[in-house]
């Protein structure tokens, strides 16, 4: 018998996200000078930093490019970032083998196809509720959230949960 979701989420430690439609909601606001501008949701941020200061892993693999996003995800205290990622399999690879992470220990969050290969590799292959069908049909678990509002939070917050972890952050025990 498989396992539920939430008995693969007692085993996970680290946590990699795509940031279009993960991180956003997959809106891109175009200026006059032709930058694109996105919209981050402040719960995720707090979700992830909860993470990395309890000791999990936090990566993110991105096909998209942006110097705001890499200093907002800095700011957080995320230090590997892979945007421009022109294969995220390569890179998940190289990620976990740098760190000599069991993929099965890894939660990935992403919504659109070029997620599709690197989710088919984790333990816990994660999207938002407003993700395509195709990466709805190979998620163990479909967050109730959409992209870029809350749906990174969401699944932060239910694996520090079921590992004892959240309720000793939120009332600020961690180390």
């Amino acid at each position: 018998m498989a396992k539920s979701y939430k008995e693969i989420m007692n085993d996970i430690t680290t946590f990699i996200f795509d940031v279009d439609g993960v991180l956003t909601d997959g809106s891109v606001h175009i200026t006059p000078t032709g930058e694109m501008l996105r919209t981050m949701n402040i719960r995720d941020g707090y979700a992830m930093k909860a993470a990395l200061e309890s000791g999990y892993n936090v990566c993110i693999i991105s096909g998209g490019s942006n110097e705001g996003v890499r200093i907002r995800l800095r700011n957080l205290g995320i230090i590997d970032i892979h945007l421009a990622a022109p294969n995220k399999v390569e890179t998940f690879k190289e990620y976990t083998e740098l760190y000599s992470i069991n993929p099965d220990s890894v939660l990935y969050m992403g919504d659109d196809i070029p997620d599709y290969h690197v989710m088919q590799l984790v333990g816990l292959p994660t999207c938002p509720q407003d993700s395509s069908p195709e990466i709805k049909a190979i998620s163990t678990y479909i967050s109730h959230k959409n992209g870029g509002k809350g749906a990174v939070r969401d699944v932060i917050e239910q694996v520090m949960k079921v590992q004892g972890k959240w309720h000793l952050y939120y009332n600020g025990k961690h180390d």
